[in-house]
């Protein structure tokens, strides 16, 4: 029997959840922090008695449409980036620490100083940029990835949210205006659409392009013209837009009257004009590296792009209906129908090819995806995996463990998995992560996990940082070990 349950932080933030009866509570903390983005660190009845996470809904004695109050962690709030080689640890105090590639922004030695009050922290491949409380902006790293920001510091002010493609940034700001930096061929140089971009609402991006979107719907784009930063010959057709997905170096817009317009590299998914007449009532498009999935209104999919990145679907397109979600590697997809059946496409050691697992893939809530496999997770809280053998394909050694699982996260090639009793379990490629063994007794009440490119970072209960995987992508956090500490 369904149970609605709502959680709720002193803030006022509140978030709602159906769950079941047998529910542990653990569980609903971790649905809980997922959807308020916080990490949640008890939960307590309207009367303030703390609960017992270990016990179910039923057992707690919680009655449909219960409101329990949430106690959040001061602290840390980290930041990671699958792309990226760093990890950042944002203080209680607002102060930063940074551990990784130093030379990708895991040093931030050299502004240490300008490092306060810190609201949140952006990445690019090896920059990163930290909006302050006041909206103003710190950016170290690689200089040619957006590093350095001196150029235009005197417009970074009243910053909302940053974006990033691989080596340049994109700030917007509270007026609706946007403010670049970083390598110009990338995006870093927006001056020659400077006067366009007002009243600016999202932004997305390429590899190496944006595309902002305005208040009437209308975009602008610039960064490299064949990787979506020119779309001057179809601009006409850019309006009433809805939604936008990217590839690796093109764009796919829809529509508010259901249709699709693609731009950027033909190989990538930017040309869709011999799908044209297909693409109709779409409802939503999902991208890999070269390729892009539109899901209809009545549930079908169509695809294009690159063959071997998942841009012909063909082979399995009387299978693809009913489709409710679609996950993507880098070079596959991986669509979730009614029922949750998986259908797979794609380059076969992305995890285009799930033949030898299909019998298991049977109600799946979730997909997560490596760069070259795909992990789903059950119902039952048990987890199925296929792709690249190495680098997270194949978990057997770890199928005994793989119970009550939550949530999962990956690296480029390796997986993590996180259960309802704050235990954590990992597979794949060692270099990516895949092997925490030599913390295996400090992952213990664990709350949240994080994954660079090839490390990951989890925080426990008592406010502890843990950190496994390759050390220049921030698996060996010792350096910066007394720095987190200091707020535990």
């Amino acid at each position: 029997m369904a149970v609605s349950v709502s959680v709720a932080l002193l803030s006022g933030q509140c978030v709602s959840l159906e769950v079941s009866a047998e529910t542990i509570l653990a569980s609903v903390r971790l649905m809980a922090q997922a959807k308020m983005g916080r990490t949640l660190v008890a939960l307590l009845t309207p009367s303030g008695m703390q609960l017992n996470l270990f016990s179910s809904v039923a057992q707690s004695g919680l009655e449909d449409g219960v409101v329990l109050s949430a106690v959040a962690q001061a602290g840390p709030k980290l930041r990671s980036h699958r792309r990226a080689s760093t990890f950042v640890a944002i203080l209680a105090d607002g102060s930063v620490v940074t551990w990784g590639h130093r030379f990708h922004g895991g040093d931030s030695n050299s502004v240490r100083n300008q490092l306060f009050n810190v609201h949140d922290v952006y990445s690019t491949n090896k920059a990163l940029a930290a909006v302050r409380a006041d909206g103003s902006v710190v950016a170290w790293g690689h200089a040619d990835h957006g590093g350095d920001s001196s150029a235009v510091q005197d417009q970074l002010q009243t910053v909302e949210q940053v974006f990033a493609s691989m080596q340049a940034f994109a700030a917007l700001r509270s007026d609706g205006r946007v403010v670049t930096w970083g390598h110009a061929t990338h995006g870093g140089d927006s001056r020659c659409v400077a006067a366009q971009l007002v009243d600016v609402r999202e932004i997305f991006s390429t590899e190496a392009a944006f595309v902002a979107v305005r208040g009437d719907r209308s975009v602008v784009t610039w960064g490299h013209e064949e990787q979506g930063g020119d779309s001057s010959t179809i601009v006409d057709e850019l309006v009433n837009i809805r939604s936008i997905a990217a590839s690796g170096k093109a764009f796919a817009a829809v529509r508010y009257d259901g249709r699709v317009i693609s731009w950027g590299h033909p190989e990538y998914g930017g040309d869709s004009s011999a799908m044209q007449e297909q693409l109709v009532n779409v409802e939503s498009v999902h991208s890999s590296s070269g390729a892009f999935a539109a899901i209809h209104t009545d549930g079908t999919v169509r695809t294009w792009g690159h063959a071997l990145s998942g841009g012909d679907c063909r082979p399995v397109q009387t299978q693809l209906t009913e489709v409710r979600k679609v996950f993507s590697s880098n070079k596959a997809f991986a669509a979730v129908c009614t029922g949750g059946s998986v259908v797979t496409w794609g380059h076969p050691l992305y995890g285009g090819d799930s033949r030898s697992v299909q019998r298991n893939l049977e109600k799946v809530r979730d997909v997560q995806s490596a760069e070259t496999a795909f992990a789903a997770i059950r119902e039952d809280g048990t987890v199925v995996t296929w792709g690249h053998p190495e680098y997270g394909g194949f978990s057997s050694g770890v199928h005994s463990q793989l119970r009550d699982v939550q949530q999962v996260h990956a690296s480029l090639g390796a997986f993590a998995a996180l259960t309802s009793m704050g235990k954590v379990v990992t597979w794949g490629h060692p270099a990516y992560g895949g092997d925490s063994s030599a913390v295996r007794e400090q992952l213990r009440d664990i709350l949240e996990v994080h994954a660079s490119s090839g490390a990951f970072a989890a925080v426990r209960a008592d406010g502890a940082v843990i950190t496994w995987g390759h050390p220049l992508s921030g698996g060996d956090s010792r350096s910066v070990r007394h720095q987190l500490a200091a707020q535990v």
